[in-house]
């Protein structure tokens, strides 16, 4: 079977096919593309996806037609970060345009706690839209909070569907962590069982819904996959495909492909509403690939990088990232400016007109950098972080304290003290060279240590 033939059958896995739009621009659903609406805004977040593990930036073992083709219709960035290495505060973070720890959130919430989760003072994303007059939903995983005034409904979501916890089993729709084994399946707070359905394809399906019904509203979509995390449930035809490939990358990159597969088919749902030419489409991972032991100690890669998730060594913070709009910003084009999740709040803002709130930023509006290559970064500074694990850059020197190295998952370990990189010559972060630049060190500690005390008070 060839590449081009494997696509197809890929493509008829799971989630309905959907009519084509016309030659005119307009769907057959009646809807055609008006270029004086608002732009909607989906972003697209994968789930412990290695920095590098998109065909479009290397990876050249996986197969990923669809998220190379949203690179090739839109900007890529080369040196994009997450907000934390691991997953609630990444989400914050990328939701409220703040840091987590200014956003209040620095460590994972718990499956079913009734108070922790993101306070519910955030502002975030969804709600800054749904004040603009956007219809918003959340499809996919929430894991900032389950309890009534952290639930996605009560964050300024229209519609949630999905699963409150961290991961889920993707056939049964259960939670297995610590304790009894719970079922998260939920539509707007209400149970939903759906036993044996796929839940990346049944995501599409709930998103394809919400888009259906927007007629006349412009819409947020926050589809939030769960994948590539654990557990790895690829589809068979996309295991056979990597029969080959050593494990546990087989494992990983089965599910890699089959996200993007999903991916592809939202994209395709969009494109037969006639509405991509008005739809800002925004694709990222929360942070890098697992080493956990319920990932098999790893299958995904960060290439170059040292760390992977749960590090703030660069293989677990620095992601693949796209953002595509055409007729509005370049196809094809590559940025390598510094970029971070926390930037899509402030600069989704300004694209659609919204209104930025009264209150602290750590997001920096990127439209400039989207627009030419030529743009430097508008941070002067980045900070990562709790107060023992914790990490800053300026410029291109990147100052890290008590570094965790996941690399390995069997074999993880703390590198304690300060460590001084330079990330141009040396993002691999092999050279330690705080000795050699004190001056440097000392600057970046004082910054840090600034950093965290306005943090705690805004």
């Amino acid at each position: 079977m060839s590449r081009w033939t494997l696509f197809a059958v890929v493509g008829l896995i799971g989630c309905a096919s959907t009519p084509a739009v016309s030659p005119s621009g307009a769907s057959p659903r009646g809807k055609a593309a008006t270029p004086t609406r608002r732009p909607n805004v989906v972003v697209i977040l994968t789930d412990d996806q290695g920095s590098i593990d998109l065909h479009a930036y290397g990876a050249n073992d996986l197969a990923t037609p669809n998220l190379d083709a949203l690179c090739q219709r839109g900007v890529r960035f080369t040196q994009f970060y997450a907000a934390a290495p691991v997953c609630s505060p990444s989400r914050a973070a990328l939701l409220t345009g703040r840091t987590p720890h200014r956003a209040q959130l620095r460590g994972n919430v718990p499956r079913g706690h009734p108070t922790a989760g993101m306070p519910s003072s955030q502002l975030t994303m969804a709600e800054l839209f749904r004040d603009h007059g956007y219809a918003t939903a959340l499809v996919g995983k929430w894991h900032l909070g389950s309890g009534d005034q952290v639930h996605p409904n009560a964050q300024g979501f229209d519609h949630a569907f999905g699963h409150l916890g961290g991961c889920i089993d993707n056939y049964s729709h259960f939670f297995y962590w610590a304790g009894p084994n719970q079922h998260d399946l939920q539509r707007n707070g209400e149970e939903v069982y759906l036993p044996g359905r796929f839940f990346p394809d049944v995501m599409v399906e709930e998103a394809s819904r919400f888009i259906d019904k927007q007629c006349d509203q412009p819409f947020f979509l926050y589809f939030a996959m769960n994948a590539p995390h654990y557990p790895y449930q690829g589809d068979p035809v996309w295991l056979e495909h990597y029969r080959e490939t050593p494990e546990p990358r087989r494992q990983y990159a089965a599910f890699v492909s089959t996200l993007d597969r999903c991916i592809g088919r939202l994209i395709d749902t969009i494109d037969a509403a006639g509405l991509r030419d008005d739809t800002i489409i925004v694709f990222q991972s929360d942070h890098g690939h697992s080493t956990e032991q319920r990932a098999f100690f790893g299958g995904g890669s960060a290439g170059p990088y040292r760390g992977a998730k749960f590090s703030l060594l660069e293989g677990g913070i620095r992601v693949p990232a796209v953002v595509s709009w055409p007729g509005r910003i370049e196809e094809g084009g590559v940025r390598h400016a510094m970029a971070t999740a926390c930037d899509w709040f402030p600069t989704l803002a300004g694209w659609t007109g919204a209104t930025l709130p009264e209150r602290p930023l750590d997001g920096r509006d990127i439209s400039a950098v989207i627009k030419s290559a030529e743009a430097p970064s508008p941070h002067r500074e980045f900070h990562w972080g709790n107060q023992r694990y914790w990490a800053v850059r300026v410029g291109d020197w990147k100052l890290v304290h008590n570094a965790r190295e996941t690399t390995d998952g069997r074999k993880v370990h703390d590198e304690e003290g300060l460590r001084l990189y330079d990330i141009a010559q040396d993002p691999g972060e092999t050279t330690d060279l705080a000795d050699a630049h004190p001056a440097v060190v000392t600057d970046l500690e004082k910054r840090h240590l600034q950093w965290w005390k306005d943090g705690a008070t805004q």
